[in-house]
C-alpha cells in the first residue's frame, strides 16, 4: 500500500513539474504554482527530486521564499496582474456572456488580492 501512495505522489508531481516547465516558455501559463504543487509531492514521494527542485536555480527561490516566509517576488506579482487584466481583456473580446466574464473577473480579483496580501520576497 505505501508503494502505491508512493507511486501516486510522483505520478502527481511529475505532472506538477511538466506544467511548470510548461510555464517557463507559455506566456499565460503559471509557473510557480506548479513548482510548488510539484515540491509538494516529490516531498511525499521522492526526497532527491524534491532537493533537486528546491535547489534548482530558476525554480528552486520562489519555492523556499514561500516556504520560509509565505513570500511572492513583487515581479511575480506584477506578472500575474498582467495575465489576470489579459485573461479577462481576452473574454471580454471574444464576447463571452457578461455573467462569465463577471465571474471570472471576481475570482481573478481574489486571487490578486491574495497575491498583493503576500510579503514580497
Amino acid at each position: 500500500m505505501a508503494q502505491a501512495v508512493r507511486i501516486f505522489w510522483a505520478t502527481l508531481g511529475s505532472l506538477a513539474l511538466a506544467l511548470a516547465v510548461m510555464g517557463v516558455v507559455l506566456p499565460l501559463m503559471p509557473t510557480v504554482p506548479f513548482a510548488l504543487l510539484a515540491a509538494f509531492c516529490f516531498a511525499r514521494s521522492s526526497r532527491r527530486v524534491h532537493d533537486w527542485i528546491l535547489n534548482h536555480r530558476h525554480l528552486g527561490p520562489p519555492i523556499r521564499n514561500w516556504q520560509e516566509r509565505r513570500a511572492i517576488g513583487r515581479r511575480a506579482k506584477w506578472l500575474a496582474t498582467a495575465s489576470f487584466f489579459g485573461s479577462v481583456g481576452i473574454a471580454t473580446v471574444m464576447a463571452l456572456p457578461p455573467v462569465a466574464i463577471a465571474a471570472q473577473a471576481l475570482c481573478l480579483a481574489c486571487c490578486a488580492a491574495f497575491i498583493w496580501s503576500r510579503p514580497d520576497a
